[in-house]
Formats: structure tokens, sequence, C-alpha cells
């Protein structure tokens, strides 16, 4: 019988090398905890309408929801679960929005990118007052 080659200390090595990159790869693209973020799945207070100035934003990291206030004061609320790979959105400068995950960027007034990874914009969600307080929650 033949002897087989053996493999070499460098393919050994080259292969050992390979895989945990390739393990933390997989992991990275995970939201943190291992699951994705959640969006509203009914209706949430999330405080006084006063707290959204005209022209601003206000990150509401408990619900995962950004609400914004255009100049003529409309009011717009997003989900912050980023379209990239399902992670909470937790900073907020100005009116960008930032993923902690891989740096995507989203406009709070409009839910566009602004910068990539990501390529699809934020997910809307209605928004209303009632009573002076800022109510979200699933598109109707």
């Amino acid at each position: 019988m033949p002897a087989r080659p053996s493999a070499s200390r460098r393919t050994v090595l080259r292969g050992a090398a390979v895989v945990p990159v390739a393990g933390l790869g997989l992991a990275a693209c995970s939201a943190p905890g291992g699951s994705a973020a959640a969006e509203p799945t009914a209706p949430v207070d999330l405080g006084a309408e006063s707290e959204v100035a005209e022209g601003g934003a206000k990150l509401y990291k408990d619900h995962n929801v950004v609400v914004s206030r255009d100049k003529s004061g409309t009011l717009k609320a997003y989900s912050t679960v980023c379209t990239h790979a399902g992670c909470a959105i937790n900073k907020l400068r100005g009116t960008t929005l930032i993923c902690p995950c891989h740096g995507s960027e989203f406009d709070a007034v409009s839910g566009k990118v602004v910068q990539a990874p990501a390529t699809e914009p934020l997910t809307e969600l209605s928004v209303k007052t009632e009573k002076g307080r800022i109510v979200a929650g699933p598109a109707a």
C-alpha cells in the first residue's frame, strides 16, 4: 500500500488560522446577545410631545424607536432596528442614527440610509399625539 503524503506544518497552521476567523465573522453579523432586536408590535407611549424639538429627533432606546419633527411640526417615527443585521441602533447624533454593529447611518427624519453597509431604509412606524403624548407603533 503506498504511503499517503502527510500535511506539512504550514498547511496545518494555515487551516487552523482560518477556522477561528470564519467563526468570528459569523458571530459579528448577529445582533448583540445573539438575537435580533425587536421593533414595537403594538402602540407604545413614548413620552411628552414637547420632548421632540422642531427640526430635531429623539431616540427611545427602550422601544427601538426614533421620532423626528420636521420644520412644519410634522412627527415621523421609525424603527431603530438596523436593516443590515438587525442590531438595535443606540446612538443619535443630531438627526443621524448610528448603528453600533457595522457603522450604518440613517437619517432620522426620512429613515433613509446615509452610510453603508445598510442598503434598505428604516421601517416607518405610525405616530400620533394623544393628550400631549407621543404614541408610536406598527404602520397601519
